[in-house]
């Protein structure tokens, strides 16, 4: 199998979408990509197991990507082997009316895993520059103080919470949450390929919705808007990653290998060791416990 850079994914400088790949050849078959995926995910369960121990660091994944993208699949199988009690996914939809009382950051900072945990976004706070540029009237529902038409929603606005949104990701990096986003950056022929098979598939007629057809005709507003997103907000602190996912076995492995490869740099991150006191009288315990 080719050998894998994390940081050949990793965004650094300015990016242009279309350069980027959505298809790479890691010169495997399926069914090896399937093994060292296995094998890199059950290695990161335990480094899962250490984090939770140690306490001191929360890791917070974001992922993001277009209808289709792989989004379910990549969560499901890249966090198989992790304990439950050390993840919390969340997937948000559509802000409630609670939410959108509050400012659009809100819902997604009291979702942060805490520290020990790991936390998965499923589509994340980037949706507020995302769907909200491309729909842009949906800010108005909002109720924004100086925001009274779309005309206001403009560069100034959209340059505002980009800002706001590093400065977020900055706190919460300062207060130990090591970030990673990925972007699943898939291509519009194989997005065409899977909304097929979903109404080829009974079983998978479900996950269809005509919506998704609108939304594809917006493919080019899309890519600019993640485009301008990705390259305003990759910090050395929350770098984004852009990850080929229109194979979808190869897209996970990627995600896996950068998640464990960059965790595993974290020198400090070790299972505590017991008090002095504890571990002197181990032996004590153990025929405490036999003469029952």
């Amino acid at each position: 199998m080719k050998n894998l850079n994390i940081t050949d994914f990793k965004v650094s400088s300015t990016i242009k979408l279309k350069n980027c790949n959505t298809h790479i050849d890691l010169k495997s078959d399926e069914k090896d990509i399937e093994k060292a995926l296995k094998k890199t995910r059950k290695a990161l369960g335990k480094l899962q197991d250490t984090i939770y121990a140690h306490g001191k660091y929360a890791v917070l994944i974001c992922i993001q990507g277009m209808d289709t993208a792989g989004k379910d699949s990549m969560i499901r199988e890249v966090f198989k082997d992790f304990n439950t009690r050390g993840i919390v996914v969340h997937s948000f939809k559509v802000p409630t009316d609670l939410e959108r009382n509050h400012d659009y950051l809100w819902r997604h900072y009291i979702a942060l895993p805490a520290r020990g945990k790991f936390g998965v976004f499923n589509r994340t706070h980037y949706e507020n520059v995302l769907v909200t540029r491309v729909h842009p009237e949906y800010i108005l529902g909002e109720n924004l103080p100086n925001i009274k038409s779309i005309a206001d929603v403009d560069d100034t606005f959209w340059n505002q919470r980009f800002e706001q949104i590093n400065n977020f990701e900055k706190h919460i990096a300062n207060n130990g949450t090591i970030i990673f986003k990925f972007f699943l950056n898939l291509s519009k022929d194989e997005q065409k390929n899977r909304l097929l098979r979903r109404l080829d598939k009974q079983e998978k007629n479900w996950k269809f919705s005509p919506g998704d057809l609108k939304e594809r005709k917006l493919w080019d507003n899309y890519q600019d808007c993640y485009e301008k997103a990705i390259n305003s907000t990759s910090k050395t602190h929350a770098p984004w990653f852009i990850i080929p996912a229109d194979n979808k076995p190869t897209a996970r492995y990627i995600v896996a290998k950068t998640l464990y490869d960059t965790l595993k740099t974290y020198s400090d991150i070790k299972t505590p060791e017991l008090d002095d006191d504890v571990k002197a009288n181990i032996d004590i315990y153990k025929q405490q416990l036999n003469n029952e």
